[in-house]
């Protein structure tokens, strides 16, 4: 399975938040987080103090708006479904390159797999620190939408 849409950055962005691999939701719609119960942009529309995007072009204007980037670890893996336990034969994006085009301060992981994947696969190229965040996903049924929001709003100040 191949990685069929490109990160979200300009060369303004700040913060880049990385996820495992798109859900089978999101590869099918062509973008980020499109899953109906993954609470990702409800979390930044809330750190961003506006309301939840509706359109992936709001989506991308909040990300832009906010010096955010948005990608994932993985160009390519062996993945069942959206089921990042599954992830296999691993080939990672080029990290380092969306690096060198931005003004990238500080690197999110939108959970614990794309946090031990990028250390993995990416931080010996970038020698960049990850910051590790609770996901988003719907899996990660320990966390409400307001404790998300919280433990977000402690690491990333937008």
């Amino acid at each position: 399975m191949i990685h069929a849409f490109e990160p979200v950055y300009n060369k303004e962005s700040k913060i880049l938040i990385l996820g495992t691999f798109p859900s089978v939701k999101s590869r099918a719609n062509g973008f980020y987080y499109q899953h109906p119960q993954n609470r990702f942009w409800k979390v930044i529309s809330a750190l961003a103090g506006e309301p939840t995007p509706d359109t992936i072009e709001e989506q991308k204007r909040v990300l832009l708006e906010n010096h955010i980037a948005v990608w994932d670890v993985i160009y390519s893996c062996d993945i069942n479904g959206s089921s990042d336990s599954s992830i296999k034969n691993v080939v990672p994006n080029d990290i380092l390159s969306l690096l060198n085009k931005t003004d990238i301060e500080t690197i999110y992981a939108n959970g614990g797999k794309a946090y031990e994947l990028y250390n993995r696969y990416c931080y010996q190229e970038t020698n960049k620190e990850i910051i590790k965040l609770p996901s988003t996903s719907p899996a990660n049924a320990s966390y409400s939408l307001e404790k998300l929001v919280a433990h977000w709003r402690g690491e990333i100040s937008l």
